[in-house]
């Protein structure tokens, strides 16, 4: 019963797919290696042109990467999440919520992967741009530098 409502829901997301409820999804995916399953299901088959989108699309393949245990298959998922992400970045590049995105894997990424060049850069653009946001938007992005690591206490405060 569990597998059926996670079909369609999965059916009825790609179809109804808006950033607040993707945003909802990739913050539980986070949290447990089915969510994160269930949120590249979600994703997989996005195959238009929304920016955002589909760096959530590149976040989903990385966290599939994550509880992969083949190296080679491991590598690949990982390999088409940052190309993923990085021509997201590249297409919108003062898009403040695709910075988050790459900063929540650059952040999570162990070091010997060495995907973590752009993290200052991403969080300069998410700070600055913060006010400019919409309100959603700026209650997802607080939530996450409440519970990040790289923001410092001080960097915290501005955008309480």
């Amino acid at each position: 019963m569990k597998f059926l409502f996670s079909i369609v829901f999965s059916l009825w997301m790609f179809f109804m797919q808006d950033l607040s409820s993707v945003r909802e999804e990739y913050y539980a995916a986070s949290k447990t290696k089915q969510s994160a399953l269930e949120f590249y299901n979600l994703m997989a088959d996005y195959s238009k042109d929304n920016k955002t989108l589909l760096a959530y699309k590149g976040a989903a393949i990385a966290l599939k990467s994550k509880f992969t245990f083949e190296k080679i298959k491991k590598k690949k998922l990982f390999i088409e999440a940052v190309t993923l992400i990085e021509n997201s970045v590249k297409a919108d590049p003062n898009n403040a919520e695709i910075r988050l995105v790459r900063l929540s894997i650059q952040e999570n990424t162990p070091k010997f992967l060495k995907y973590k060049a752009n993290i200052e850069e991403d969080k300069k653009i998410i700070l600055t741009s913060y006010d400019k946001q919409s309100k959603e938007l700026k209650e997802y992005i607080k939530i996450y530098i409440g519970q990040s690591t790289v923001f410092t206490d001080s960097e915290k405060q501005k955008i309480k």
